[in-house]
C-alpha cells in the first residue's frame, strides 16, 4: 500500500479529481439506500420503519415529497444513476494517469540512461534495460490501476457501514469484525503473491537479458550449431517464470475461491445475530441482508486488488532502483567554452588505468587537423580506449586532453561531441531504412544531408540504383548489406551532421582486403577536409595516414610520420 500512497503523493491533482468523484459518488449512493427502509416498510404494508426509516420520511416531508413506492424507487434509481455517472469520471481519471504513469515512468528512465557515463552501460546488460522501460513501467502503472479500484471499493464500504450502522449498529460492527477476521485470514495469501510477483520481477529481467543476448549471437550460434544450448537454457528460464505466474494466480484464485463461501457464511452468522438477539423488523432484516451482503462483497473485491497490488509491487521497486542507479551515475558536463577545432588535439601526459590495470601513463601526443591519422596498438593495450578519450567517454586520471589549446574538462562537453563523428568496431544498423540509418538521431537533417553523407562515404552511387533507393530496408542488424556496404552506411551516418573529426574504431576489421583498401581511400579523401583518426592494426592503413600514433604502455610512446621523423612523448 506505500506504493499507491506514493503514487497518490507524485500525482495530487489527477488523485485528489478521483477521491473527489469517489467520496459525492459513494454519498450519492448512500443517500439513495436510504430510501430502500421506507419503501421496503410502505410495500410490506408496515407502519413501523425504525429509527432510520422514521428520519427518511421527515427528510421526504421536509422537502414536500410523497413516500410511495414509485418515488421511492426513483430516488433510488437516481443515487445509483450518479453514482455511476462519478465512478465514470473518477476510473476515466484513474485510466488516464495509469497512461501518465506508465510514460513517465519510461521517460524518467531514458532520461537518466542517457545522461548516464559510458562505463555505467559496459556493465549493463541491454535486455535488461528494455524491460524495465517496457514490462517494468507497465506493471508498476498496473499497481496504481489496481489501488485506485481498491480505494473505489473502500468508499463504497464506508457508504454501506455508514448506512447499514444506522439501521442495526451491533449487527455491523458483527458483520465488519467478521470481514477484517476473513482478511486477516487470507494474509498468507497476500504474501504469497507478493512473494510470485518479485519472483516474476526478477525471472523476466533475466530471461529478456539472456534473450537479447542470444538475438545478437544468433548467427555464430547457429554456424557452430549450439542454438540447441541457448535453446535449453532460454527453456528453462521460461519454464522458471511459468512457475512463478502459476504460483500467483494459485494464491489469487485460492482468495477467490475462499473468500466466497466463508465471507456467505460470515454474512448468514451476522444475520442470524440480529434476528435472534435484537428483534429487527422484517423491513429492516431485508435491507441489512442487502447491505451486509453488498458491505461483504465489496471487502472481498478490495481485498483481491489490494493482491493485485502486491504482485505488481515489485517492479514498480525494481524499477525505481534501476533510475536511482542510472541518475547516480550521471555523466559530469565539463566546462562551457565552445569548441574549435582549427589547429589540433594535444593529449598532454595522460594517465589511465581500468582499476590496478594501467593503460597509459604519460602519453603525449598531437594530432593536427584535417589530418589522416592511425593509432596502432597490440590487441588490448588501448585503441579503444583512446579513442573513447578523445571523445570524453572516459575521464583521464592524469595529464588532459586539448583541443586548439583549451582543455576538454573546460569544454561544453556536448558540443564537443558534436564536431565528432564516431564510427564503432561494432557496426550497429537498426532494422529500417537506408535514410534513418544515416539520419538517426538527427531530427534536423533533410535528405539531402543523407545524400550529401552516403556520397561521402563512397555508397551514393550503390544507393541510386536500388529499386527503394534510400528507402530500402537493411535488415536486422543490416544483414541485407554486404558487409563493405553496411560500414560505408555507418560512416555516412557518422558525416551527416558535418563533423570537424571523424573517429573510426577499427573500421575495416571484418572486411576482406579489397572492401577494406576501398574504405582507406575514402578516409584518405575525407581528411583532405577534416581530422580523421583511426584505430586499427592493418599495414595498408598506416601506410596510407599522414602519421601513425604507436600505443605501448611498456616503451616510449612515439607518433612517427610517413617521412620518418619520429616525435617521442
Amino acid at each position: 500500500m506505500s506504493t499507491l500512497l506514493e503514487f497518490l503523493r507524485i500525482y495530487p491533482t489527477r488523485s485528489a479529481v478521483m477521491l473527489i468523484c469517489l467520496i459525492v459518488a459513494g454519498t450519492a449512493e448512500g443517500l439513495s439506500l436510504t430510501a430502500l427502509l421506507p419503501m421496503l416498510s410502505v410495500a410490506a404494508g408496515e407502519g413501523a420503519t425504525g429509527e432510520m426509516g422514521e428520519l427518511v420520511l421527515k427528510g421526504l416531508a421536509w422537502a414536500h415529497i410523497q413516500p410511495t413506492i414509485g418515488v421511492l424507487l426513483l430516488i433510488i434509481v437516481a443515487g445509483i444513476i450518479i453514482k455511476s455517472g462519478l465512478l465514470l469520471i473518477a476510473n476515466r481519471q484513474v485510466g488516464y494517469t495509469v497512461a501518465r504513469v506508465a510514460t513517465d515512468f519510461r521517460i524518467t528512465l531514458i532520461n537518466a540512461l542517457l545522461a548516464c557515463e559510458w562505463q555505467y552501460f559496459a556493465r549493463q546488460r541491454a535486455g535488461q534495460l528494455a524491460n524495465s522501460v517496457a514490462t517494468e513501467a507497465n506493471r508498476a502503472a498496473a499497481g496504481f490501476e489496481y489501488g485506485a479500484r481498491g480505494i473505489s471499493f473502500f468508499f463504497q464500504i464506508i457508504v454501506y457501514a455508514v448506512v447499514a450502522f444506522m439501521i442495526s449498529w451491533q449487527a455491523t460492527l458483527v458483520s465488519i469484525g467478521l470481514g477484517i477476521l476473513s482478511a486477516a485470514l487470507m494474509h498468507s495469501l497476500m504474501r504469497a503473491a507478493r512473494r510470485a510477483g518479485a519472483g516474476q520481477t526478477e525471472l523476466m529481467r533475466e530471461l529478456l537479458s539472456y534473450l537479447t543476448d542470444v538475438l545478437r549471437s544468433v548467427k555464430p550460434l547457429k554456424a557452430m550449431s549450439r542454438d540447441s544450448m541457448a535453446q535449453a537454457s532460454l527453456q528453462q528460464q521460461t519454464d522458471d517464470l511459468e512457475d512463478a505466474i502459476r504460483r500467483e494466480v494459485m494464491s489469487r484464485e485460492s482468495l477467490r475461491a475462499l473468500q466466497d463461501p466463508l465471507l456467505a457464511a460470515l454474512a448468514a452468522f451476522a444475520l442470524y445475530v440480529a434476528l435472534s438477539w435484537w428483534g429487527l423488523s422484517l423491513p429492516e432484516v431485508m435491507v441489512l441482508v442487502f447491505l451486509h451482503v453488498r458491505l461483504l462483497g465489496l471487502l472481498n473485491k478490495a481485498q483481491r486488488e489490494y493482491q493485485k497490488v502486491m504482485v505488481q509491487e515489485s517492479a514498480y521497486k525494481a524499477l525505481k532502483k534501476t533510475i536511482a542507479e542510472a541518475q547516480s551515475e550521471v555523466e559530469r558536463g565539463g566546462g562551457t567554452t565552445m569548441p574549435t577545432l582549427e589547429r589540433s588535439v594535444e593529449v598532454r601526459d595522460l594517465h589511465f588505468s581500468y582499476g590496478q590495470d594501467r593503460v597509459f601513463d604519460g602519453l603525449s601526443v598531437t594530432i593536427p587537423a584535417r589530418s589522416f591519422v592511425a593509432i596502432t596498438a597490440a590487441s588490448g593495450t588501448g585503441k579503444s580506449t583512446f579513442l573513447d578519450l578523445l571523445c570524453g567517454l572516459l575521464k583521464p586520471h592524469g595529464g588532459n586532453i586539448h583541443v586548439d589549446g583549451v582543455a576538454l574538462d573546460d569544454l561544453d562537453l556536448r558540443q564537443w561531441r558534436r564536431l565528432i563523428g564516431y564510427v564503432p568496431q561494432e557496426t550497429v544498423l537498426l532494422h529500417d531504412t537506408i535514410l534513418n540509418n544515416v539520419l538517426i538521431g538527427e531530427g534536423e537533417l533533410t535528405e539531402a544531408d543523407a545524400r550529401t553523407a552516403l556520397t561521402q562515404a563512397g555508397l551514393w552511387n550503390f544507393v541510386v540504383n536500388l529499386p527503394d533507393g534510400v528507402n530500402t530496408i537493411v535488415g536486422e542488424r543490416g544483414g541485407r548489406l554486404s558487409g563493405g556496404q553496411a560500414q560505408r552506411v555507418a560512416i555516412a551516418r557518422a558525416l551527416a551532421h558535418q563533423p570537424k573529426i571523424l573517429i573510426l574504431d577499427e573500421p575495416t576489421s571484418s572486411l576482406d582486403r579489397i572492401n577494406a583498401q576501398l574504405i582507406c581511400d575514402t578516409l584518405a579523401e575525407l581528411s583532405k577536409h577534416l581530422t580523421v583518426v583511426v584505430a586499427s592494426h592493418q599495414d595498408f592503413i598506416v601506410e596510407q595516414a599522414d602519421i601513425e600514433i604507436k600505443l605501448d604502455p611498456d616503451a616510449a610512446q612515439a607518433a612517427s610520420s610517413r617521412n620518418g621523423d619520429t616525435q617521442y612523448a
